[in-house]
């Protein structure tokens, strides 16, 4: 009689906890739904190179997704792990990189560039803050129309600075924000010159060992990365394999890549300050003023801006055959990512539309 009491106990406990969390489990199916709609919009192509999309709330993947080919010529599926170029978002890791030194007690934002490259035209009244918010004036490599003479070629970061420290510059520092890559190139250099390590294994050794990002890498087309996914371009109505360029060119700027998990290690690592203390993190998420004392919307590395009225860090990355995607909205810790290998399927508005369904849908029900 007892077993059968027990019984039909737990039998009811199951049938209301059905009842309980049916109604979340509709949501998140709806959620997913609403999501796909979105990026089948964008990337409608399923037998051509496509991209992956991931969304999580407190750490938790809550979306996680893939479309089109990893290798269209020999029909691979894209799949969440694949190993993607990460273009700009590179300036990411180059800025922690120089908060670190900085928290080690080897440079001062505040410092000059001068005091590490003496040779450098004007570079007592350039600082490392200029660089990395972009408000330096010096000339930004990619629109310069020399460049295609060194595209393909090994070039040295000296070789890189070297290539457009004497151009004449767009304005005086602090004048203006202007998006730069030449200052990130200058920033891989100077992390060289005072950490005494090649840029590439300065960022393996205190950023992706730390935090076992053991899918993320300094581009490389000769070394076997698993899981690689091929990058494509769309000429006129056909696909092409992407223009290949040497990574030594955009270097500090946008040579790396990383998979969607590896990111979430590595916003999550920023969030718990397992890298970087308290003080340092917060340079990186400050707004700053130009000489006139008008504010503009970037940190160290990443866009400072609001996003269905909240606050939200983002930034994204293009380089050939491959675009990326980050938002992230601390008051919610909700981080949506988005890595296409194509230059046809952009994931900026796209990232940016499903962070604002997620918004609307978890935090404003």
């Amino acid at each position: 009689m007892k077993r059968k009491k027990t019984r039909g106990l737990f039998g009811f406990l199951s049938v209301l906890s059905s009842f309980i969390f049916l109604p979340a489990f509709v949501n998140a199916q709806k959620l997913n739904g609403q999501i796909d709609h979105l990026i089948k919009m964008v990337i409608t192509d399923q037998q051509g190179p496509g991209g992956v999309f991931m969304v999580a709330q407190k750490g938790k993947v809550i979306y996680q997704k893939a479309f089109g080919k990893a290798n269209i010529e020999l029909g691979v599926d894209l799949t969440p792990e694949n190993v993607f170029q990460l273009g700009s978002m590179t300036k990411q890791f180059t800025a922690v990189s120089v908060l670190l030194l900085e928290q080690k007690g080897k440079l001062k934002v505040s410092d000059s560039i001068s005091k590490y490259i003496p040779d450098y035209p004007a570079g007592n009244k350039i600082t490392i803050h200029h660089l990395l918010t972009h408000t330096s004036g010096i000339k930004d490599f990619t629109k310069m129309k020399s460049l295609a003479g060194i595209a393909q070629k090994e070039m040295t970061p000296k070789m890189m600075v070297d290539f457009f420290k004497d151009e004449p510059v767009d304005f005086a520092p602090g004048e203006h924000f202007e998006y730069n890559n030449s200052g990130y190139v200058l920033l891989g250099y100077l992390i060289e010159l005072i950490s005494g390590e090649r840029y590439a294994d300065f960022i393996q050794h205190n950023i992706f060992d730390q935090l076992d990002m053991s899918h993320s890498y300094y581009a490389n087309d000769r070394q076997i990365i698993k899981n690689r996914a091929y990058g494509y371009q769309k000429k006129e109505n056909a696909y092409v394999n992407k223009t290949a360029i040497n990574f030594s060119i955009p270097f500090a700027s946008g040579s790396l890549m990383s998979t969607i998990a590896d990111l979430l290690k590595w916003q999550h690592a920023l969030r718990q300050n397992k890298l970087l203390n308290t003080s340092e993190t917060n340079k990186a998420f400050s707004k700053y003023k130009l000489n006139n004392g008008t504010l503009f919307n970037y940190g160290y590395g990443w866009h400072l801006k609001e996003l269905e009225g909240l606050p939200v860090t983002a930034h994204g990355g293009s380089i050939f055959g491959f675009k990326s995607m980050g938002i992230y909205v601390p008051g919610e810790d909700i981080y949506v990512i988005g890595l296409t290998n194509c230059d046809c399927n952009s994931p900026t508005l796209l990232t940016e539309n499903i962070a604002r369904l997620v918004i609307r849908r978890l935090i404003r029900k």
